[in-house]
C-alpha cells in the first residue's frame, strides 16, 4: 500500500506530462482540436482507480501465494528467468481476462470504462475501472504459480505490466513493421478501442500480440476502415464514477424487469450487450447502429467554466500526491476517509463538467464534509505539519468552491433548460 503509494507520487507527474506533450504535439503540429474536458474526464477516472489500487479496495477468492505455496511442482531458480515467466504469465493472464470482460454481460462492467471515451489518446488509458471489488481470476497465474514464482515478484512486475500499457493509446504512432508481429502496437490498440463492425472485440491482447494471433482473435486495422471510438451504448457523461456502474445498472435494471426467472438469472452470464427480448421491446435502449453518423457527447462550456474544472483538477492532484506520500503518518482508518472525500470532489467537479444543476448539492455537501473532518482533526489529514497554511488554505477553498459552483450552475447551466410556462 504504501510503496505502491510512492511509486505513483513519481508515475502520475510522468503520466500527466506525457498526456500534455501528445495534446501539445496534436494542437501545435497536427492541428486538431484540443478536448479537454474528454482528457480530464479521463485522467480523472485515473484518479479515482488509483485511490482504489493504492487503499486496497479488493480481495482475492484465491490468492497468488496459497497457490504458490500448495500447488508449487517445481521452484525456477534463476533470477532472469523467474521475472521472464512471471511477465509472461501476466501477460496471458490479462489476455484471458480482457477477453472475458468483452465476452460477458457481468465483467463488461468494470471494463466499460476504458473504452467509453469517444476519442483515442495517452489520456484514455487512464480510463481505469474501480467497480470491481472481487478478483476472481488469480487462477490464471496458474503457470508462475507451479514453477514457484514468489508473490513478490508478481508483485514488481505487475505495475511495470500495467505501466509497459500505457504508450500504444495514440493515433500519433503509424505501423510499425517486424513489430506489429511480436508485440501490442498503437495500430493494434486503435482497432481493439473501434466500435467499427470489422473491429469489434478484436485484439485483446496487453503486451504481446501473439496471443490475439494465437486464439483467433487478432485484426490487423485496416487503410480503408479508418477506426471510431467508444462504446455502442455511450456513456454521455464525463463523471467517471458513474461510467464505472452504468452497464451494472442496466443489468439490474433489466434482471428486475424480464418477465422469465430465467433470464433475470443468465442475463449475467450472457455474451455482452444480451438482453431479454420482452425488455429490450418495453425499454429500448440507445445503442450506436452507424459507427460513421453519431453526435459524440460535447456539452458545451464557457471558458470560464474550462478553466475553473482546470483548478479542481489540480487540485485534486494535490491532495492525491499528499494522500499518497504520506499514507503511514495518516494511518488508519483515515486513509480511508481520505479516499472517500477525493471520491466525492471527483464526482463534484465532473457533474459540474456535466452541465448537472445538482452539481451544487454535491458540492455543498462535499465542502461540509471538508469542515466537518477538519473540525474533527484539527487540521487537514496532519497537513499543518508540513504546511502550517494547509489547513486555512483548505478551509478557503471549501467557501469559494461552493460560490464559484453556485455561480455556473446558476448563471450558466440553469439556462440550458427553458422554463415551462404554466397555462390555465
Amino acid at each position: 500500500m504504501e510503496t505502491y503509494g510512492k511509486i505513483l507520487t513519481i508515475a502520475m507527474p510522468a503520466f500527466l506530462a506525457l498526456v500534455l506533450l501528445e495534446k501539445a504535439y496534436g494542437w501545435f503540429v497536427k492541428k486538431d482540436e484540443f478536448k479537454a474536458m474528454d482528457m480530464i474526464s479521463s485522467l480523472t477516472s485515473g484518479y479515482t482507480n488509483s485511490v482504489k489500487d493504492v487503499l486496497g479496495l479488493s480481495i482475492s477468492i484465491l490468492s497468488y501465494e496459497w497457490m504458490v505455496i500448495h500447488w508449487t511442482v517445481y521452484k525456477v531458480e534463476s533470477t532472469v528467468w523467474v521475472y521472464i515467466i512471471a511477465f509472461v504469465s501476466l501477460d496471458l493472464t490479462g489476455y484471458l481476462v480482457h477477453r472475458m470482460a468483452h465476452s460477458i454481460n457481468f465483467f463488461w462492467n468494470k471494463h466499460a470504462i476504458h473504452h467509453s471515451s469517444e476519442e483515442f489518446n495517452l489520456a484514455c488509458a487512464l480510463r481505469q475501472s474501480i467497480s470491481s471489488f472481487v478478483s476472481l481470476f488469480t487462477i490464471f497465474l496458474l503457470p508462475a504459480a507451479l514453477l514457484g514464482v514468489e508473490p513478490k515478484v508478481i508483485a514488481i512486475v505487475a505495475p511495470l505490466h500495467l505501466f509497459a500499457q500505457f504508450w500504444y493509446h495514440t493515433v500519433y504512432i503509424g505501423k510499425m513493421g517486424i513489430l506489429e508481429k511480436i508485440i501490442v502496437t498503437p495500430s493494434h490498440h486503435r482497432v481493439h478501442h473501434a466500435i467499427n463492425p470489422e473491429y469489434l472485440d478484436k485484439n485483446h491482447g496487453q503486451i504481446f500480440i501473439i496471443w490475439d494471433k494465437l486464439f483467433g482473435t487478432f485484426q490487423e486495422e485496416l487503410p480503408n476502415v479508418p477506426p471510431v471510438y467508444g462504446i455502442t451504448r455511450p456513456a454521455n457523461t464525463w463523471n467517471p464514477i458513474k461510467i464505472n456502474f452504468q452497464h451494472l445498472w442496466l443489468l439490474i435494471k433489466d434482471a428486475f424487469y424480464a418477465q422469465s426467472w430465467k433470464d433475470k438469472f443468465r442475463i449475467w452470464f450472457m455474451p455482452t450487450g444480451w438482453r431479454p427480448a420482452d425488455v429490450a421491446v418495453h425499454f429500448p435502449d440507445k445503442k450506436i447502429e452507424n459507427p460513421y453518423n453519431f453526435e459524440k457527447y460535447a456539452p458545451k462550456s464557457s471558458q470560464n467554466l474550462l478553466i475553473w474544472i482546470w483548478f479542481q483538477f489540480l487540485f485534486t492532484f494535490i491532495l492525491l500526491f499528499h494522500l499518497f506520500g504520506n499514507i503511514a503518518k495518516i494511518g488508519m482508518p483515515n486513509i480511508f476517509i481520505y479516499g472517500g472525500f477525493i471520491y466525492l470532489l471527483v464526482f463534484s467537479y465532473t457533474e459540474l463538467m456535466d452541465r448537472n444543476r445538482f452539481a451544487i448539492l454535491w458540492e455543498i455537501i462535499k465542502n461540509i464534509l471538508g469542515f466537518a473532518l477538519i473540525y474533527s482533526m484539527g487540521d487537514w489529514f496532519g497537513s499543518s505539519q508540513l504546511y502550517t497554511w494547509a489547513t486555512s488554505a483548505m478551509m478557503i477553498y471549501f467557501v469559494l468552491s461552493t460560490i464559484i459552483t453556485a455561480y455556473f450552475v446558476w448563471f450558466e447551466i440553469r439556462k440550458d433548460k427553458p422554463v415551462v410556462e404554466m397555462k390555465y
